[in-house]
């Protein structure tokens, strides 16, 4: 990519002025840095400080929508979607192994602790802990969260939680 400065001379001082493309492109840096900040402090402070209102319209759009089965769309819905983890599990310790992205795209790598205490999407505690691993495809809009689709191990996860026997 080739980006294209003025360079104007005053005697013997040159000042070089950066192009439109080298501005939309530093901005754009600025903007992922913010989201990607943002972003990792929101679910941090969701699950490990158990703060489910932060999920709102200062960091999630109204049309938030989680890609699944059944897709989950708004604020409301999205909390309570995640209220069910805060509701079913214990000693939860949820890590951002790594972060980062491209433009308004960010992958998230997890991976979530707990111990399955209390009723998690219906199904009754089990007083078993769970370890998974997984990653989160993230679209941002306007510097708030618009979409997330989660892939993570389900066939481990429901055999941790004792659901599906471990062969």
């Amino acid at each position: 990519m080739f980006l294209a400065c003025s360079i104007v001379s005053c005697e013997n001082e040159v000042v070089i002025e950066p192009s439109a493309e080298h501005l939309a492109l530093e901005q754009a840096e600025n903007q992922l840095t913010e989201n990607l900040e943002m972003y990792e402090t929101v679910w941090d402070d969701i699950i490990n400080k158990r703060e489910i209102d932060k999920i709102n319209e200062t960091y999630f759009d109204e049309n938030i929508t989680l890609i699944s089965p059944d897709n989950v769309v708004g604020i409301e819905g999205f909390k309570e979607y995640y209220q069910n983890y805060l509701t079913g599990f214990s000693e939860i310790t949820f890590t951002l192994v790594s972060v980062f992205g491209q433009g308004d795209n960010i992958v998230k790598h997890w991976n979530f602790k707990g111990t399955h205490t209390g009723v998690f999407f219906g199904i009754p505690a089990s007083g078993k802990e769970v370890d998974i691993d997984g990653v989160t495809l993230v679209k941002m809009k306007g510097g708030r969260i618009a979409q997330e689709q989660d892939f993570m191990d389900n066939l481990s996860f429901y055999q941790q939680l004792g659901l599906i026997p471990v062969e």
